[in-house]
């Protein structure tokens, strides 16, 4: 019967593996775009060859402001075998999509099941049957799978990391739910050491130092530990038990620290984060605020979803959007805290959801962005998993009305195809937008046309490749507008005047690369004069 019951859990998550895999297709025909992927493949000579130097570089070597070795040996892995074709590096992320979809199916029913063994323990009977287990884990699969929210992380070939540390993360939760079962069957009743020679231990380690140098945003797995040693593997009842359980996780905290100490120094080594003097303090925390609602909202809500949210110029405790996100991340979490005695779900979701977006919501700010959809990818699957919940909750209270029973489940069928099919609709259309350069940096302008200077300054670039001169120094033009010290804005621009014969309006802007401390434009500045 338990492997009839595992047989049926991997049934269902290949179905919801293939389903995401058949929806994200469309992707194979999308090219590479002028947005870290220049760095990351086509334009990384790093990853030409397969060989020693090449781990030596990953391993050894800050590049692009980033420490992350597997997703660089990942993507030389993909060049070996694809070399620059574009459709072979989609399809590797497309595969790795749809292998995380299908461990979030399975991982979520061991949760459920382990559950349901606690309140067995327990001499309770608030716990789900088989049925609603499955339909649980289907309906969170499927979200995580189809969800739009997920396109950025799927659809962009640089962002493998996110793709590569999911999958390592959510496979050292699942081994870690087998070590919690046998401690919980050997030494729930003995107080024994923490076992840190058990083989699912060492396994669940290994894969969580995988999931580090894949990404460093892995970093809150030992948190995440802790939090379902809580609820619902149920081994912490006391602050003794607690502590006990705490030391276990020195090990995993321990590379956690290293991790982020090494991510910091690769981001300050390519300038990347932002010092408190530009962006304080109180601000940051105003930003992070709203963009723990913001996300949630993106995932009820999923339109106009934006592949760069600019951040805020202004931001204010008394202006509504912001004093009305504090609010909300106030009153979710005092709200969960007073459903703790008879619904212990709803804190442990979202505890997980803001640990596991802490160390991407700004407090250390890199880069230009409030808030991108691909620092959801692993957040996402707390809320999921509550919406899940909800769905097989209702089915389950049709099932107890017997006179309009039939009625309800029709509706509930109907309400369930009509939101999968609004899904897969706003999935592929968000995937059009990163079907390349152009199309990518021409949605950006549309949402944010006097926000973003660089997506006129990549679109031109673009335009020049293609030839489109007058386009791209249009574009030029506009990202020079919004931001002066653009030099390298000047130097294509005025390279383009060159080669148009404008002599004077490239010595013009060739002089002003040079004065921002271009050094190619002070070059080409003089050899003009010349």
């Amino acid at each position: 019967m338990i492997q009839k019951a595992r047989n049926s859990n991997y049934f269902l998550a290949g179905i919801v593996s293939l389903v995401t895999f058949l929806v994200y297709l469309p992707s194979l025909q999308n090219e590479f775009v002028n947005w870290d992927d220049p760095k990351y493949v086509f334009e990384n000579s790093n990853i030409t060859s397969f060989d020693i130097p090449l781990f030596k570089w990953a391993f050894f070597h800050f590049y692009a402001a980033n420490w992350h070795p597997l997703t660089w040996i990942s993507h030389a892995l993909d060049y070996a075998i694809w070399r620059l074709n574009p459709v072979g590096h989609h399809l590797t992320n497309n595969i790795i999509h749809a292998i995380n979809s299908f461990l979030v199916v399975v991982l979520i029913i061991k949760l459920l099941e382990i559950h349901k063994e606690r309140v067995i323990r327990d001499a309770s009977t608030t716990f789900i049957d088989r049925p609603a287990m499955l339909m649980v884990g289907g309906i969170t699969g499927l979200l995580f799978g189809l969800h739009p929210v997920h396109v950025e992380s799927v659809a962009w070939v640089a962002e493998r990391k996110d793709l590569l540390c999911a999958l390592f993360f959510l496979l050292s939760i699942m081994v870690y739910a087998e070590y919690a079962k046998f401690v919980d069957k050997e030494t729930v009743q003995e107080k024994m050491p923490p076992r840190f020679l058990n083989r699912d231990y060492l396994f669940s380690l290994c894969f969580f130092i995988l999931a580090l140098l894949s990404k460093s945003m892995a970093v809150s797995l030992p948190v995440v530990l802790l939090i379902l040693d809580w609820y619902p593997f149920k081994r912490i009842h006391s602050v003794k038990h607690f502590w006990s359980i705490f030391i276990e996780k020195i090990p995993f905290l321990s590379l956690s620290f290293i991790s982020s100490i090494l991510t910091i120094l690769a981001q300050k080594s390519g300038g990347a984060v932002k010092p408190l003097e530009f962006i304080p303090l109180s601000t940051r925390m105003l930003v992070a605020a709203k963009s723990f609602i913001v996300y949630l909202g993106n995932m009820i809500l999923p339109i106009d979803l934006i592949p760069y949210y600019p951040y805020p110029k202004n931001s204010s405790l008394f202006s509504l959007e912001y004093l009305s996100a504090i609010v909300l991340v106030v009153g979710i979490t005092t709200a969960c805290v007073v459903m703790t005695k008879k619904k212990k779900l709803w804190l442990s979701v979202w505890v997980y959801y803001v640990v596991t977006l802490i160390p991407v919501i700004g407090i250390i700010q890199v880069g230009g962005q409030s808030m991108a959809d691909r620092y959801a990818y692993l957040p996402s699957l707390g809320p999921f998993l509550l919406m899940g919940v909800a769905i097989a909750w209702s089915w389950s209270r049709a099932n107890a009305l017997r006179r309009k029973s039939a009625t309800l489940k029709l509706c509930g069928i109907s309400a369930f195809v009509f939101l999968s099919t609004a899904l897969i609709y706003l999935t592929f259309k968000q995937m059009g937008i990163w079907k390349d350069s152009i199309t990518l940096w021409s949605y950006v302008i549309e949402k944010e046309p006097e926000s973003v200077y660089f997506a006129y300054y990549n679109r031109a670039c673009a335009f020049g490749k293609m030839g489109k001169f007058d386009k791209a120094i249009e574009d030029y033009s506009k990202s020079i507008a919004l931001n002066q010290n653009n030099s390298q804005a000047f130097v294509n621009r005025g390279l383009i005047y060159l080669d148009l014969d404008l002599v004077q309006l490239a010595s013009a802007d060739l002089n002003r690369a040079c004065e921002l401390g271009e050094l190619f434009g002070c070059t080409a500045a003089r050899y003009l004069k010349k």
